[in-house]
């Protein structure tokens, strides 16, 4: 399947933004450099839009869906919008401005061409920020060493709410699939073209994974731990065929 195949329409963004479609086209800074953590935030800062945008059509496109489920995805708008706003604010705190740097918007691309509820909430929350919050693991850990406070408030209240996100998705996906079979299948094709559209975008910076699997936090999250282990095992896969590029 090609790019276009993968890939649904862009998100709205106006003219301070320079929106680009790789990964190696965007503003890949070594760790040395001293925009680096400037350049994160303001990439962090895209993608929780990216977040907010992808539930707020959830909402808008699937109004049948039960009050439940769309009060936490209502939840999820209001946490993701927060987010965004406190990484704006701590990124300008250190320099930077909105459209200093290139954003990808791969996520809302590939999440919001799903036709179904159950394809977007297994991809976005129990994929995409499932892996988020295996990195904020990593985050909050090194952040505390370094004694940013700031920085280190932000991740952890990030890490909570992500946590919740993930856990109301894989609740409801249980349920859902012990319903009716067929969603399964359903979600297992939405994972194999996310995972293609992944790839198209990173390249081989797909396979440069620096956190681990964090299975606290998962088990917190809602996984079973037979998905943690097969998560870990996925990952250690991608790392080991990172290090034979």
């Amino acid at each position: 399947m090609g790019m276009d195949g993968y890939f649904g329409e862009e998100p709205a963004r106006d003219a301070r933004f320079q929106v680009k479609q790789r990964w190696s086209e965007c503003c890949n800074l070594s760790d040395d450099h001293p925009q680096k953590r400037t350049e994160f935030l303001h990439r962090q800062m895209n993608e929780e839009l990216n977040s907010l945008e992808i539930s707020a059509r959830a909402l808008a496109d699937f109004p049948d869906a039960s009050w439940a489920l769309r009060l936490r995805i209502a939840r999820q708008c209001a946490d993701e919008a927060r987010h965004a706003l406190m990484f704006r604010a701590v990124m300008e705190q250190r320099g930077g401005f909105v459209g200093a740097y290139p954003v990808l918007n791969f996520q809302y691309r590939i999440v919001c061409r799903f036709t179904t509820l159950e394809a977007r909430l297994a991809v976005q929350n129990k994929t995409f920020e499932a892996g988020g919050i295996d990195a904020l693991a990593t985050a909050v850990t090194e952040t505390a060493q370094s004694g940013d406070g700031e920085l280190l408030r932000l991740f952890e209240y990030q890490e909570a709410d992500e946590i919740a996100h993930v856990r109301y998705a894989n609740e409801y996906l249980r349920s859902a699939m012990a319903a009716d079979p067929r969603v399964a299948l359903d979600v297992a094709r939405a994972l194999t073209e996310a995972s293609g559209a992944f790839a198209e975008v990173f390249g081989s910076a797909a396979h440069r994974v620096r956190y681990e699997v964090s299975a606290e936090t998962r088990l917190e999250a809602g996984f079973l731990p037979d998905e943690i282990r097969g998560a870990t095992a996925a990952l250690a896969k991608k790392k080991a065929a990172g290090l034979q590029r």
